[in-house]
């Protein structure tokens, strides 16, 4: 359910637009969409868990508005971003 610290950091390493880049919206895409694979797999498992059930479909909602600003802001950033994670738009 919960990203670890190590792989938020290789997250990080590979999404970033810049050395120093810790919050670009890529990065945060990329971390939300990890979180929302586990969670994902966490329901599965766990059909009557509806707290994680609102959770996720929190992370999906800022996922979303975040792909919406980056698709108004800069569209070809969008489009090799939703390549590279596999999102369906």
């Amino acid at each position: 359910m919960t990203i670890t610290a190590e792989r938020k950091q290789e997250l990080i390493k590979d999404y970033r637009r810049e050395e120093t880049d810790t919050g670009s919206p890529e990065v945060q895409v990329s971390i939300l969409t990890e979180r929302i694979q586990g969670l994902t797999e966490h329901l599965k498992a766990h059909k009557h868990d509806f707290a994680s059930r609102r959770g996720l479909l929190m992370l999906v909602s800022k996922r979303t508005s975040l792909l919406r600003y980056l698709a108004n802001k800069d569209e070809a950033r969008y489009k090799e971003l939703i390549g590279r994670l596999g999102l369906r738009r």
